[in-house]
């Protein structure tokens, strides 16, 4: 591997990490705080709900984000969108750290709250997608599943560092906590975006876009020409996103929640959990990516969502135990073989569907319209369904058996696509 590539996959592991960290520490904070500092007239559990509402916001403004960037990454190139998109997150994501709470501004605190969410989805509609396409488009012949897998690995880091930070924090006194602690993560935000503006600036455009320029083939549409093009591929897209973007979202926010709030289990420990399981996972996304380099991506991305839904009642049989290693295993295997089976050859799987001239709109927006449908609404959808439930989980279970069926049923009939050419006037192999 020589140095252009290094860089490459720094640029593509790190910028990722750093804005998704901004995405994630959101999540984390709906789930512990924002209830309590922005609806606090509501019941607990309806400010909880409502807090979820604000965190699915942000994914109605990613399909928006995905069609403007995406259609700017096609047209001008993959380099100098990934530093907007990043510059755009990071300034929602600092800004949400100075917001005055509903005791201090009214009505205002929330309606603010969910602006600068907006802007956070806006930006991190083609961030992902362009992370995946810089590493995938340098990649060598029989490794795009693990450059690209290194974008997801970045999205893990991303979700470790919230956790992290968050644990720090949380360790405060309640009242210190909630007057200033939870600030700190959106505030340090600031420093990562900087670092992460400095490494994409030095980074080179793709071999792929630079020769779509040379011969001035950019396309006119290219959002309107991918749905055209590859409607196949846009279905295939938004129900294999159903199970790793709705799961990959519950297990984070949801069973945080579930966890502290219904089973009044200490934040701590659950933070704790959801790290282990995340570092596990740093690992095993690489693992099941080059396993899709050598055995084609539907079969790990298949076997990721059947073991996500054979899994769904055994992990709140474990998480119910009130065990601490019993629901560490459980998150451990939910989130590590479960979603990283599906993560891990995600990137590259999504990117080779689309033809080079249409490949960062097409990706983009077709993944961030799955987003709308599972990782938006997942958190507050199981809240919802665990309410109904007088209390207990299992249709919160139904509803990941059915979304990772949904997923299962998407990649089946979708292409094979791992031994395509995705060079600049190839689309997908059908």
């Amino acid at each position: 591997m020589d140095a252009s590539h290094k860089r490459v996959l720094l640029a593509s592991a790190v910028g990722s990490a750093l804005e998704w960290y901004d995405f994630f520490i959101y999540g984390t904070a709906a789930a512990l705080v924002f209830g309590e500092l922005f609806f606090p007239k509501a019941d607990p559990s309806i400010g909880t709900l409502l807090a979820f509402a604000t965190f699915g916001v942000g994914f109605v403004a990613r399909p928006f984000g995905g069609l403007v960037f995406g259609h700017l990454g096609d047209r001008i190139g993959r380099k100098p969108v990934l530093v907007i998109t990043l510059m755009l997150v990071g300034a929602g994501t600092f800004l949400i750290g100075l917001l005055p709470s509903y005791n201090s501004a009214g009505v205002w605190a929330p309606i603010l709250l969910v602006v600068l969410r907006l802007v956070q989805g806006f930006g991190a509609g083609a961030e992902y997608g362009g992370a995946v396409i810089m590493a995938v488009e340098h990649a060598p012949p029989g490794k795009r599943g693990l450059f690209g897998s290194v974008a997801p690995m970045g999205v893990t880091i991303g979700l470790l560092l919230a956790n992290g930070v968050f644990a720090l924090f949380s360790a405060l006194p309640k009242d210190e906590f909630l007057a200033w602690g939870w600030r700190m993560p959106f505030l340090f935000s600031i420093v990562l975006i900087l670092v992460g503006f400095y490494i994409r600036a030095r980074v080179s455009e793709t071999p792929v876009f630079s020769e779509i320029a040379a011969k001035n083939k950019a396309a006119r549409s290219p959002v309107v020409e991918a749905v055209k093009k590859h409607p196949r591929e846009f279905l295939v897209v938004l129900g294999a996103r159903l199970a790793e973007n709705g799961l990959g979202y519950l297990f984070p926010v949801f069973a945080l929640s579930y966890m502290t709030q219904q089973l009044h289990l200490p934040k701590g420990m659950i933070l704790q959990g959801n790290m282990l399981a995340y570092a596990i996972q740093l690992l095993a996304i690489p693992l099941f990516a080059m396993l899709s380099d050598r055995i084609g991506r539907r079969p790990v991305y298949m076997g990721g969502a059947i073991f996500s839904a054979l899994f769904a009642f055994p992990f709140f049989m474990l998480v119910n135990t009130q065990s601490q290693p019993l629901i560490y295993l459980g998150l451990i295997l939910a989130i590590a073989v479960g979603v990283g089976a599906m993560f891990g050859p995600q990137a590259a799987y999504f990117a080779e569907m689309f033809g080079a001239r249409l490949r960062y709109s097409g990706f983009a927006f077709a993944r961030e319209l799955g987003s709308i449908l599972a990782g938006g609404p997942a958190p507050f959808l199981a809240a919802s369904l665990l309410i109904w439930g007088g209390g207990q989980p299992w249709g919160v279970a139904l509803y990941m058996i059915v979304l990772s069926l949904i997923t299962v049923i998407a990649v089946y009939f979708g292409p094979e696509t791992y031994r395509s050419n995705i060079g600049a006037d190839t689309g997908a192999k059908t």
